[in-house]
């Protein structure tokens, strides 16, 4: 029996959730994506689209309100620390459950102190993602989304963890899904 969490952390087109779904699939473990967003809309009381518009990507108010915040202990939190505080309960209440793979939102730092966690990031060159996000988004220019994902996802993941998103020493593995394919990071995470 598969005994670890899988995390993985991934760049917007990379395939990243693809991934992350067969693999927990291959291993008979569940995938925590989506769901995640609708347990943090309950703990947190807020809105299911609003958690899907703000849960890995930091809003523009968020950091400047975070750091008033500090300085007036009476404030209230911001919006974002609220869905970030739900998020790491729901995330903890997931892994406790057992072997599961958990796609993005920071788990691979809030998981950190556990030794059963293996933290995976996937990454593409962006002739790939662009080719990618093209077939999901056809109306949409792909480089420009592409980029604009990437970088609220750094901003949210450095606000929260303190560390570079992507940065592979923070991670056990990182693969490049336009070079092996989807099914090939898998298999090579599916045999490690």
């Amino acid at each position: 029996m598969y005994d670890k969490i899988i995390t993985i952390g991934r760049e917007f087109g990379s395939g990243g959730r693809e991934i992350g779904e067969k693999l927990a699939k291959k291993l008979g473990v569940p995938c925590y994506d989506k769901e995640i967003v609708e347990q943090v809309a309950i703990e947190s009381g807020l809105l299911k689209e609003e958690i899907e518009k703000k849960g890995e990507y930091l809003s523009a108010s968020g950091k400047m309100s975070t750091i008033f915040t500090l300085y007036n202990l009476y404030s209230n939190m911001t919006k974002d620390d609220i869905i970030w505080h739900a998020q790491v309960k729901v995330i903890n209440q997931l892994a406790e459950k057992g072997p599961c793979v958990i796609v993005g939102r920071c788990a691979d730092y809030i998981l950190r102190e556990r030794n059963d966690v293996f933290n995976v990031f996937i990454y593409s060159d962006m002739d790939k993602r662009k080719e990618r996000i093209a077939k999901l988004y056809p109306d949409i220019a792909p480089e420009k989304l592409i980029k604009e994902k990437d970088k609220k996802r750094a901003a949210y993941y450095q606000h929260f963890t303190e560390m570079e998103w992507g940065e592979a020493r923070h991670y056990d593995i990182c693969l490049n899904s336009g070079a092996l394919g989807i099914d090939e990071c898998v298999k090579v995470l599916s045999d490690l």
